[in-house]
């Protein structure tokens, strides 16, 4: 366990830190409605005002619709927060800067600029040559600064994000380095428009990395302050601050328990996450961390008050579903020191899953864990499964499943192989509920018999030559790997077959298809490979595996696959032939 000063050097701040003890932080008045935003003092003493009254920035990045603003901008109060942080700022915005002050909050209003942190940032500007997207750039964050310039919840304006540290995916070398240093001029020429435009709120930028920082250092000296986004290793953006002899204050503009791309991975292979108890920690040592950092860090925009109820949502949202999780409260205590008279939502410890690694698709596992409520209130518990990783697919479906009591659930298990993120979710009926994560690995089922298909000559209509993961010849499907596919031309019908050498008795089919799989196909059985007969007939293939029972004796055995599923080909991972 590393502590708020462990010492290392600039990285990216989603590096793993561990826990640590920072500074419990100090009361501040309650936020003023109205006058300029100043950053008063000097080196290392720094202070953020509102109308001359000091002002730390206890906050949230905002997730619900703008329009939804007045509906959720209350509890936002009610929780102790006094700004909210956007990342795009245009007509849209002014309902929630409408609704924030009429609550008595905040805005840190941003402008996205390419390429952007986190999901849909896409583009890759270049900010060297393209004089014509900064101008256009340029002229947009004029309209809209010039637009609430002078509404009363607008606190600062945050110029870009993550994308410092983005351009890597778009260059390398020395390329890499002319373009962060445009990058962070162009900031510059940003903030410089903004102040010639509005002298009452400061500017600020964003990155992901404190290696960022030096870069801004050398090309944006007109940044008010600086912004950093950091999980895991929150605690850490204090010493590279320091290590740095920056001479601007700074906002935390993202921050929680560990991410995805910073945790362990578990014995699924798959980023282990946090428990719901280890996130509201999360939450308590990221605002500890960055109070610590007194006269420098401003105050912090904790990630995030969002609504989706799917595998990013459960990992970060204090609210998924609108349900209260542990660090909706925590964050309330952070920010108004106490969840006194708060009926806090069910705790769930030390949850299992058995077998977690090798789960026949479509058998039960068992999911266990200890469900406690705070209040005694009665908890109602549903489990729902994620196919992130199996699948790509981020919803969080109900699952199958039966309560065999003392916390103990039997759950089906889907029938698409790979791994899957299975949650718990227990409710207490007043709009709390505790969320806990396990992963499961989902296996092919236990043949009985010997596949005696395995290494036999395997032919097919068609084979894809190059494209993905091909060559994806038909013996492929043959191979006894799940790793490997036969995949077909993109067109109807379709078939593959393989010669069992001899007339053989042939008791089972698996199929285990890919993603590309038949809605409509038959099995066929021949002795000559020339006269076939059919023995099994479907409509209704839905992919991921199909288990056939066949009483028949035949050396060659046929798919006649004649209506796809997708819009692909037809993909095999194993055609088993089972004796």
């Amino acid at each position: 366990m590393s502590g708020c000063s462990a010492p290392h050097a600039p990285a990216v701040t989603a590096t793993p830190s561990g826990s640590s003890r920072c500074t419990v932080p100090r009361a501040t008045p309650p936020p003023p409605t109205g006058g300029a935003v100043k950053v008063t003092g000097g080196q290392g003493a720094w202070q953020l005002t509102v109308g001359g009254q000091p002002y730390t920035v206890k906050g949230l990045t905002w997730g619900p619709s703008m329009a939804d603003a007045p509906r959720y901008m209350p509890d936002l109060k009610s929780m102790g927060v006094n700004t909210v942080r956007t990342w795009g700022t245009d007509a849209s915005t002014k309902p929630l800067l409408d609704a924030a002050a009429a609550n008595g909050l905040r805005v840190m209003n941003g402008f996205w600029l390419q390429p952007g942190g986190g999901p849909g940032s896409g583009g890759c500007a270049n900010y060297v040559t393209d004089t014509a997207y900064k101008s256009t750039m340029l002229t947009e964050i004029a309209k809209w600064v010039e637009t609430y310039k002078d509404h009363p919840a607008t606190l600062m304006w945050n110029v870009g994000n993550e994308s410092v540290l983005g351009l890597q995916n778009c260059y390398s070398g020395t390329e890499l380095e002319a373009q962060r240093n445009a990058y962070t001029t162009f900031v510059n020429d940003a903030a410089k428009k903004i102040h010639s435009i509005d002298a009452d709120h400061p500017v600020t930028s964003t990155d992901a990395w404190t290696g960022a920082w030096p870069y801004y250092k050398r090309n944006a000296p007109d940044l008010d302050l600086y912004s950093m986004n950091a999980y895991g290793d929150i605690c850490g953006v204090r010493e590279d601050w320091v290590e740095g002899g920056y001479t601007k204050p700074y906002i935390i503009t993202e921050t929680g328990p560990e991410g995805e791309w910073e945790v362990p991975d578990d014995a699924n292979g798959v980023p282990d996450e946090p428990t719901d108890v280890q996130k509201r920690d999360g939450y308590t040592k990221a605002w500890d961390c960055t109070t610590g950092h007194q006269g420098v860090a401003l105050g912090a925009t904790l990630f995030h008050y969002g609504l989706e109820h799917d595998f990013g949502g459960v990992w970060f949202n204090l609210i998924p579903d609108g349900l209260k999780r542990l660090s909706y409260y925590s964050v309330k205590k952070a920010f108004t020191g106490s969840n006194a008279g708060d009926n806090l939502p069910p705790v769930i410890s030390g949850m299992t899953v058995t077998p977690a690694g090798s789960d026949p698709a479509g058998g039960e596992f068992t999911v266990r864990a200890d469900i406690r409520d705070p209040e005694n209130d009665p908890v109602t518990n549903k489990i729902f499964l994620s196919g992130n990783y199996a699948n790509g697919d981020k919803r969080l479906v109900p699952a199958q499943f039966r309560s065999t009591g003392n916390g103990t659930f039997a759950v089906t298990a889907p029938e698409k192989l790979g791994v899957w993120k299975v949650y718990i979710q227990s409710e207490d009926g007043k709009g709390n509920a505790g969320i806990e994560t396990k992963s499961v690995k989902v296996v092919a089922p236990p043949m009985t018999g010997t596949n005696v298909a395995l290494g036999k000559p395997t032919t097919a209509s068609s084979s894809q030559a190059s494209y993905g993961d091909c060559p994806c010849p038909p013996e492929r499907a043959t191979d006894g790997r799940l790793d490997t596919r036969w995949a077909s031309d993109w067109s109807d019908p379709q078939w593959i077959a393989v010669d069992l050498g001899a007339r053989t008795p042939v008791r089972t089919l698996q199929l285990v298809w890919d993603p590309a799989y038949a809605k409509s196909y038959q099995v066929q059985v021949s002795d000559d490979g020339v006269a076939w007969r059919t023995v099994h007939t479907t409509t209704t293939g839905n992919g991921d595996i199909d288990t056939i029972a066949l009483t028949e004796t035949a050396r060659h055995v046929r798919l006649q696959l004649t209506a796809r599923g997708t819009g692909w080909g037809y993909s095999l991972h194993e055609f088993g032939v089972y004796s």
